[in-house]
């Protein structure tokens, strides 16, 4: 009787110790959830007030009433739908063409023995780690040379497959691609294309879905690049048009933060979109293990 006393009583203090973990985990994540989410709030409440109110001291912490009128005042000072819709092209496009070109290359490297393969992938890996500044010259130059200075062309084919997409599927696959899987498919006389269709891109999905919003999103917010090959003003991105509306003395930084707001409502969307199809995977994946 005293030996289940005892172990009854350790029970309840082992539930009571469970239970308080789980409640000190769910507040942090609950701090950490508010804590990442105060930038997105703080963008909402400057560009909802007038430049009076964002230079003002202590600042105000909630939404003003001037959120439409200065989302009119981007509309009206810079060509926003032109270079939304020219964003939009180029984000799309060169999203689509990286997860097509570097799950083809990964699947290769990572399922497939061909002459010079770790000299090729070791090449690969050397020119990720050169700083993309300094190529910035070379390219423009051979951009110009094409004749696609000016053109989305410049912004969409130098960029269509990457070193960090390759590795990225490439561990991926190494570590989730069964060579059985493989091995049963030639048995019934797949290809390699076949192979990639049926077989490898199944089980790319979750690994394309993060590799898809992080090149979305980093095509969506480049603006060195554009800003140097779009020679053409009719040709802006939206990140270089946006720049426009500082100007040096007179910058009405609600406007610029209503027109931040603008461009980050689409990613916010892919964000959640895509992120919604990885973790499901990634749950479905655990449960099967």
């Amino acid at each position: 009787m005293a030996a289940d006393h005892t172990s009854s009583t350790a029970g309840l203090a082992i539930g009571a110790g469970s239970r308080r973990a789980r409640i000190c985990v769910r507040v942090a994540l609950l701090l950490g959830v508010l804590v990442s989410m105060f930038p997105f709030y703080w963008l909402v409440v400057m560009a909802s007030g007038t430049n009076q109110d964002i230079l003002d001291y202590p600042p105000k912490l909630v939404p003003g009433t001037q959120l439409l009128h200065n989302m009119g005042e981007v509309i009206d000072r810079i060509a926003f739908f032109n270079s939304l819709f020219n964003t939009v092209v180029v984000a799309v496009t060169g999203t689509v063409l990286v997860l097509f070109f570097d799950s083809l290359a990964a699947f290769a490297f990572a399922k497939y023995e061909f002459p010079a393969k770790k000299f090729l992938f070791g090449t690969l890996m050397a020119t990720y780690m050169i700083p993309a500044q300094l190529s910035l010259v070379p390219q423009f130059v051979t951009m110009a040379h094409f004749g696609w200075a000016g053109t989305l062309k410049a912004l969409i084919i130098p960029g269509a497959a990457n070193a960090f997409g390759i590795f990225w599927l490439r561990q991926y696959a190494q570590n989730s691609l069964p060579d059985e899987l493989l091995d049963a498919g030639r048995i019934d006389g797949a290809g390699f294309f076949r192979l990639y269709r049926t077989v490898a891109l199944p089980l790319f999905r979750p690994a394309l879905a993060f590799l898809g919003i992080f090149t979305f999103i980093s095509i969506w917010n480049d603006y060195i690049w554009p800003l140097v090959v779009m020679v053409n003003p009719d040709r802006l991105t939206l990140q270089v048009a946006l720049a426009n509306l500082s100007v040096a003395y007179n910058t009405n930084y609600a406007v610029v933060m209503a027109g931040a707001l603008m461009s980050v409502v689409p990613l916010i969307v892919v964000f959640l979109l895509g992120a919604r199809h990885f973790l499901r995977d990634l749950a479905a994946g655990a449960t099967k293990m």
